[in-house]
């Protein structure tokens, strides 16, 4: 098995939307603000190379949105999907599995693209399987009022009519063990229903891609939830449990959204568990 980080483009989010409750003069001292109070993130995708699969998990927000909504995201650097795969040596044609962590924008978008003549959407693997799970489909296609704009139909509904979707099973627990991908799954509620976080067994280390249960290394602190989470009370429960997890048993953590600290390690102290060591993905893999 290898393993390669996928960089598919970095934009901006508004701070306060991204911390929550927590007050501005906390969060800004681990992810600093800019004068429109928007904080720098990345997309940060991971590919999978097991035998004869190419799995790539997350493909970032695509490019087929208009220039009015690529506009409140304030795109930045040099990042593509395209470039990074050819940085490795792959082009998205190999690419056998994609699997979504969840169905928000952010994480899908670039699983879908305009056909030849812009008449209308594609798979934009032509030759992968895209795995997702029913419960987490049923909550994205039928959206509630506070996801709305997160869920976009556009790059949600291709995928079935692609005849390409596939679903992995859902664990009694919240744990899937044998997902068939390789790797183990844990499944959380808080940001949204049945986000899924791969377990990654590698050179006898866990790399565990973290999603959106821990979006940079500033959301350690188990109060600082994003604003943009379902239900905070369960992600407060799901964050100490899996932190403490991770603090006892050396899990690597790898971020997808902090452009900062790409992989990551934690420990237990006095104030919680906090950061220990932070790596790239070059020293890692």
């Amino acid at each position: 098995m290898k393993l390669y980080p996928i960089e598919t483009g970095n934009f901006k989010l508004d701070g306060g939307a991204m911390f929550g409750v927590v007050p501005k003069s906390l969060w800004q001292r681990t992810n600093p603000a800019d004068e429109n109070n928007m904080i720098e993130m990345a997309a940060r995708a991971l590919l999978i190379e097991d035998g004869d699969r190419l799995i790539l998990i997350d493909t970032g927000m695509g490019n087929k949105q208009s220039e009015k909504f690529f506009g409140y995201y304030y795109l930045w650097g040099n990042h593509s999907l395209d470039a990074s795969l050819a940085k490795h040596g792959f082009h998205r044609n190999d690419i056998t599995d994609v699997f979504m962590t969840h169905l928000h924008f952010d994480h899908c978008g670039g699983s879908i693209q305009w056909n030849k003549d812009r008449t209308g959407y594609e798979p934009a693997f032509k030759n992968a399987r895209f795995w997702t799970n029913k419960a987490h489909w049923e909550w994205a296609t039928k959206p509630n009022r506070r996801e709305r704009a997160s869920f976009l139909s556009e790059n949600i509904l291709p995928l079935e009519e692609s005849g390409q979707l596939q679903h992995v099973g859902l664990p009694q627990g919240n744990y899937l063990k044998e997902s068939g991908l390789g790797f183990d799954i844990l499944f959380v509620d808080g940001h949204t229903d049945k986000q899924m976080i791969p377990h990654i067994t590698y050179k006898g280390k866990t790399i565990v891609f973290m999603a959106d249960l821990l979006p940079t290394a500033g959301h350690l602190p188990i109060p600082f939830v994003m604003g943009y989470d379902t239900r905070p009370l369960i992600t407060l429960d799901e964050k100490s449990d899996f932190l403490n997890t991770a603090a006892d048993n050396d899990f690597y953590l790898f971020l997808e959204h902090d452009p900062n600290n790409e992989l990551i390690t934690v420990q237990h102290t006095e104030k919680g568990v906090r950061l220990k060591d932070s790596f790239t993905c070059e020293e890692l893999f």
